[in-house]
């Protein structure tokens, strides 16, 4: 992260991200591949969240159910991108955590990810309008 964060110094616009945890994976996912000590997918989400930010990221990925605790623990100018939303009563497919585009706005969410949910509506407009009549 120190040499993605160094390499965009010359790019005033640019804001690096990090990747906290795939937000499709839970706590015994974590313990799967090895993460010992975590006692859940959030302990393990915040914990890398401030490495990122003690490197100089200006904010992380993470579910919408853990925007609430990384607003908490980042501040109000972090960026917390939050994929694997859904419209209510939707699926969010592959993502573990699913949360609303409203949800995780109001959580703290700094942008959502809206990918699935429209792309693969059978009407992606009218799906689009169901998100940003979400937002309102």
């Amino acid at each position: 992260m120190d040499e993605a964060v160094a390499a965009a110094r010359d790019f005033s616009r640019l804001r690096e991200l990090a990747l906290a945890v795939v937000t499709s994976m839970t706590r015994s996912d974590l313990a799967d591949i090895g993460v010992i000590g975590s006692a859940s997918t959030e302990e393990q989400v915040l914990r890398l969240a401030r490495l990122a930010e003690g490197a100089g990221c200006h904010g992380v990925i993470a579910s919408p159910q853990e925007a609430g605790a990384l607003r908490g623990a980042l501040g109000a100018s972090a960026l917390i991108v939050t994929p694997g939303v859904a419209l209510p009563g939707e699926s969010a497919g592959e993502h573990a955590p699913p949360g609303t585009p409203r949800a995780a706005v109001a959580a703290g969410a700094s942008h959502v990810v809206v990918g699935r949910t429209v792309t693969r509506a059978a009407d992606p407009a009218a799906a689009f309008r169901l998100v940003h009549a979400d937002l309102l």
